[in-house]
């Protein structure tokens, strides 16, 4: 059953063409795109998403201190590790009941916002834009180049570029100016990030319990003094990222059909708001309402629960056409959540992984991702839940809950405005972020900048809450925890691309389970077991091409700026299994070598 319905009826004599990208990721290389492409009819009908690699922390955390686990499970990844370690301390302060104090939530909830604002803007300006930057417009579409020229940028009074085209040609890679300006951001927000966190981008100051950051004021002084010079990078990236994607929607009408699928978008929620959190489970519902960025399940554009207790609950690990043996002939090592709620085979508590390397076939098994899917009790369907990209999903979900109201951010039930304060240039600015009549590749794209806004606008009131504590001289950063004999945890954050879970089972003060769940396996899925695809696979599928080019030169830049959308990214996938544990080869290297110490 596909997700999305038909979209083109009254169809041309097909000239199917196989077309396949692998890898397709600018960052690392483990996703691959293969379709089918009827160039007659100018459409994609088909399309299968591909991991070339292995997943293996659930294997060999087991046995380990589960205090080490965010510093574990941070190098899952060489770009959101701090998301991971982040939501590994949620989880653990969940099993080992402990509360960090004030001050330690808003120096993590700061580093996190730089995070966001780092990573939000070094992809979208340096790896998006190459997709709509003169030079690809120009190789795949050169009458949209030429319509760019003669189209004024309607917010060219913010951004300063005059034309479509303009702006086009700031995007162009390593010389463009728009591109060389957010290297300079990027290293901005990175600096932010270090000044709370310790490292970028394994922290070396996060803790269960807390932080290990010297909150002294110079720390926040430092902080803001960099965020004020990144405000008005901000207000003039939402405006021209604003400009050229309306442009697109003009110049080539039905580009709104590309990427798009059936909205079903999942958020976890963001920043805990300290004077709720307990990190107890029997209290899920109530925190996570109360974070900074609401958590949401968004069926067909209506919000379906904002309850962390149904989302964790309702949390299902097929197999689908991946390379794994199924696990549920084993023992369940939770039946019953705190709540006393029965808890699934399929659940992440209770998965285990066991990875069957084979032969890649399309019609059988194809990825080393499983298929997470979301039950929905009231139709009993497994969904194939999308993150946008992580900012679509955020802002929508956000948006329709209505919860968020603070100095900076307010969420109206239908939009969320962002005011800035005036910067170096420019003004106090509101910006207004409203829920789009699709999920598609533009909104995808477009929510970025925005959501950059969002994190810089929640920095300013995180900051000022932080300087109030510590000059009212509280500043206590960690809180002492003794670590159970049994318990478990499960922790929800946002990485930058979307959900992200931990789910952990101790047993004699030890790793029984532990099951993290980043954005990328719910996005680049396969084929689950009722035949339905993911994301990736459901929003190219039946997507029509508006490239210029023949077979025989074509790029695919709409696949391309289809899955790019979401911000793909698999390093949590690179960690390769080598079966029976044969050893192949033996390395030394001399500087880190206990000979040489």
């Amino acid at each position: 059953m596909a997700t999305t319905e038909v979209r083109r009826a009254g169809r041309k004599p097909a000239q199917i063409v196989d077309m396949s990208w692998d890898p397709i990721t600018r960052i690392i290389g483990n996703l691959g795109i293969y379709t089918k492409i009827d160039f007659a009819n100018r459409e994609v009908v088909e399309c299968h998403s591909t991991s070339s690699l292995f997943r293996g922390y659930s294997v060999f955390m087991k046995g380990k201190d589960p205090r080490d686990a965010g510093f574990i499970t941070s190098r899952i990844c060489g770009i959101c590790g701090d998301n991971h370690t982040t939501c590994s301390n949620y989880a653990q302060q969940m099993a080992y009941g402990v509360k960090p104090p004030p001050l330690a939530e808003h120096i993590t909830n700061l580093g996190e916002a730089a995070e966001y604002m780092f990573d939000h803007t070094i992809f979208q300006d340096n790896l998006v834009f190459v997709d709509f930057c003169e030079a690809m417009v120009k190789a795949t579409n050169p009458s949209v180049l030429a319509r760019a020229e003669r189209t004024e940028a309607p917010r060219g009074h913010i951004h300063g570029y005059r034309t479509i085209a303009d702006i086009m040609r700031a995007f162009n890679p390593f010389e463009g100016e728009i591109y060389k300006q957010a290297l300079k951001m990027s290293r901005i927000t990175r600096e932010m990030f270090c000044l709370m966190e310790g490292r970028h981008v394994h922290p070396s100051t996060l803790y269960p319990g807390g932080v290990g950051t010297m909150p002294q004021p110079t720390v926040f002084t430092d902080y803001l003094a960099r965020l004020m010079r990144v405000i008005d990078f901000v207000k003039q990236a939402v405006a021209l990222n604003d400009d050229v994607f309306d442009f697109f929607y003009q110049a080539l009408p039905g580009y709104e059909e590309v990427g798009r699928r059936r909205i079903l978008l999942a958020c976890w929620g963001a920043w805990q708001n300290p004077d709720i959190v307990d990190y107890r489970y029997e209290t899920m519902n109530h925190w996570g309402k109360a974070m900074y960025v609401t958590p949401g399940i968004i069926v067909d554009g209506k919000l379906v629960t904002n309850n962390l207790v149904d989302i964790n609950l309702g949390l299902r690990i097929l197999l689908g056409s991946s390379y794994y043996d199924d696990w549920t002939t084993e023992e369940p090592f939770v039946t019953h959540d705190p709540l006393g709620n029965p808890v699934d085979h399929r659940h992440p508590w209770n998965q285990t992984t066991l990875p069957h390397p084979q032969k890649r076939s399309f019609d059988h098994n194809y990825s080393w991702v499983m298929s997470p899917r979301w039950h929905h009790p009231e139709t009993g369907q497994h969904l194939a839940l999308d993150t946008g990209g992580g900012p679509l999903a955020r802002l929508w979900s956000t948006a329709l809950n209505g919860l968020v109201d603070t100095p900076y951010i307010k969420a109206t039930g239908h939009s969320v405005r962002i005011t800035l304060p005036h910067g170096e240039k420019l003004p106090e600015t509101t910006l207004e972020w409203t829920i789009p009549q699709w999920s598609n590749t533009i909104e995808r794209d477009r929510a970025r900048p925005y959501f950059i806004a969002y994190a810089a606008a929640m920095a300013l009131q995180f900051l000022e809450q932080a300087q109030t504590l510590v000059r009212a001289g509280e500043t206590k950063v960690f809180e002492n925890f003794q670590v159970p004999d049994e318990a478990i945890g499960c922790g929800f954050h946002e990485a930058v691309r979307g959900v992200l879970s931990h789910h952990l089972v101790i047993k004699n003060q030890k790793i029984a389970n532990y099951h993290p769940y980043p954005p990328t396996p719910w996005n680049a899925s396969p084929r689950d077991p009722y035949g339905t695809p993911g994301p990736y696979e459901d929003a190219v599928q039946g997507q029509p091409i508006f490239e210029e080019n023949d077979p025989d030169t074509f790029k695919g830049v709409d696949i391309m700026r289809t899955v790019r959308s979401f911000d793909p990214c698999l390093p949590c996938g690179v960690h390769m299994y080598l079966g029976n544990g044969k050893t192949l080869t033996t390395t030394h290297t001399p500087t880190y070598g206990a000979e040489h110490g």
